[in-house]
C-alpha cells in the first residue's frame, strides 16, 4: 500500500510541475506539441487540438513538449520566438507549481493540528516540590541564558523559522557543547552565547523546554504554514549545499527508489490512518518543495540550466545558438542519469541490506 501511495505522490508532483509549463506556455501563446505524464512506453495518449496528451509507464518524470525548444524555426508560436520574459515565466511555471503544491500540503498540514506550533519557548523542562513550592530547573538552556517568552530567531547562524528547524538543529548539534543563540526578548534582539540544549532529568536529551502553540484560525494557520515552507526549503537548501560541498556521504544519496522506501515505511509505521495520511502530506510537502529548488539549480538540462542561458540572452543581447545550447543541456542530462542511476543502485543496497531510509 505504501509503495502505491508512493507512486501515486510522484504522479501528483510530476503532474503539477509540468501543468505549470504547459498552462503558461498556453498562455504566452505558445505551441504545446505533447503534455505528458511519466516517461516510458505510453499506456494512453489523446490528441486535442494541436497538443497530444499522454501517460506514460514509469511515474517519475514527465514533459511538456514545446515546438522548439531546442532548435530555430519558423513557426512564430514556438519556443525560441516567443519573448524572452515568456520564456523565463514559463521556464520558472514548472517550480512555481511545485512551491504552490508544497504550500497548499502545508495549509492542510497545519490544520490537522491541535494547535499552531511557534518558536516562542512557553516553558522549561522542571519539577515543583508539593511541599514548599521550590522549583528545580531540569533544563540546561534555562540555566545557561533562555527565558520563558524568548522569541528563537537563530542558532549558531541558523536561522529557525519554526519547530522543523529546530528539531533539524538538536538532530545535527552536539547537546554538550554551548551555542550561540539569537532570540527576540521584550521586543528587543539579543545575543546570548553558550547556551546548552540538554534536559539532565533521567536519560535526558536534547529538548529540554515546550514552545508555544496558538489556536487556529486562518491568520495563524496561514502563518504557521509559511513558516513551516521556509523552513522546508531551508533544510533542502542546506542538504544541496552539504551534497556540492563534500559533506553529503556517498550512502546518503538517495534516488526513486529510496523516496518510496521512505514513504512507505513512514506510512506503514503509522499507529492510525489519521497519523499515516499526517504523514503522507508532510512527505508530499517536503518532496515537492526538494523538486522545484532542485529544478531551479544551474544546471544544464534542468529548467535551472535553461533559465541560465535566458539571463545570458539579456545580457548579450542576443540568444546562444540553439546546437551550442543542447551539447549544454545533452551533457548535463548525461551527467545527471549518471547520479541517478548512481542513487538508485544505492537505494537498491539498502533494500537487500536491510538499512533504512532517513
Amino acid at each position: 500500500m505504501g509503495i502505491v501511495i508512493a507512486i501515486l505522490i510522484f504522479g501528483l508532483i510530476v503532474t503539477v510541475h509540468e501543468f505549470g509549463h504547459f498552462i503558461c506556455a498556453k498562455l504566452s501563446g505558445i505551441k504545446v506539441l505533447e503534455f505528458s505524464i511519466g516517461m516510458g512506453p505510453k499506456l494512453l495518449q489523446k490528441a486535442k487540438g494541436e497538443t497530444k496528451y499522454s501517460l506514460r509507464l514509469l511515474p517519475v518524470g514527465g514533459y511538456c513538449a514545446m515546438e522548439g525548444e531546442d532548435s530555430t524555426n519558423n513557426d512564430p508560436r514556438s519556443f525560441r520566438n516567443a519573448k524572452l520574459w515568456k520564456r523565463i515565466i514559463v521556464l520558472f511555471a514548472g517550480a512555481g507549481m511545485n512551491f504552490v503544491l508544497g504550500f497548499v500540503m502545508l495549509i492542510i498540514l497545519v490544520s490537522m493540528m491541535d494547535g499552531v506550533p511557534t518558536t516562542t519557548v512557553e516553558d522549561f523542562k522542571r519539577t515543583i516540590s508539593s511541599t514548599d513550592g521550590t522549583v528545580t530547573y531540569y533544563a540546561e538552556s534555562y540555566e545557561t541564558g533562555l527565558r520563558q517568552n524568548d522569541k528563537i530567531i537563530s542558532i549558531d547562524g541558523t536561522r529557525i523559522y519554526s519547530t522543523l528547524d529546530l528539531n533539524y538543529v538538536f538532530d545535527t548539534y552536539d547537546p554538550n557543547t554551548g551555542h550561540k543563540v539569537v532570540v527576540k526578548r521584550d521586543g528587543k534582539r539579543m545575543t546570548l552565547n553558550d547556551v546548552v540544549f540538554k534536559n539532565t532529568y533521567g536519560d535526558g536529551g536534547t529538548v529540554d523546554f515546550a514552545v508555544i502553540y496558538k489556536d487556529k484560525n486562518p491568520l495563524t494557520v496561514i502563518k504557521g504554514s509559511g513558516d513551516l515552507f521556509m523552513s522546508m526549503t531551508h533544510i533542502v537548501g542546506l542538504s544541496i549545499k552539504q551534497m556540492f560541498s563534500g559533506q553529503l556521504k556517498k550512502d546518503d544519496v538517495s534516488g526513486p527508489v529510496g523516496v518510496v522506501s521512505a514513504i512507505s515505511e513512514s506510512t506503514e509505521d503509522s499507529e492510525s490512518f489519521l497519523d499515516a495520511l499526517f504523514q503522507v502530506i508532510y512527505m508530499t510537502a517536503l518532496i515537492t518543495i526538494n523538486v522545484g529548488i532542485f529544478n531551479l539549480l544551474p544546471i544544464p538540462g534542468l529548467d535551472g540550466g535553461r533559465l541560465l542561458f535566458c539571463f545570458i540572452e539579456l545580457i548579450r543581447r542576443k540568444p546562444v545558438k540553439p546546437e551550442h545550447e543542447g551539447y549544454v543541456h545533452l551533457a548535463g542530462m548525461v551527467l545527471l542519469f549518471g547520479v541517478m542511476i548512481f542513487a538508485t543502485y544505492n537505494d537498491i543496497i539498502k533494500l537487500i541490506t536491510g538499512v533504512k531510509n532517513g
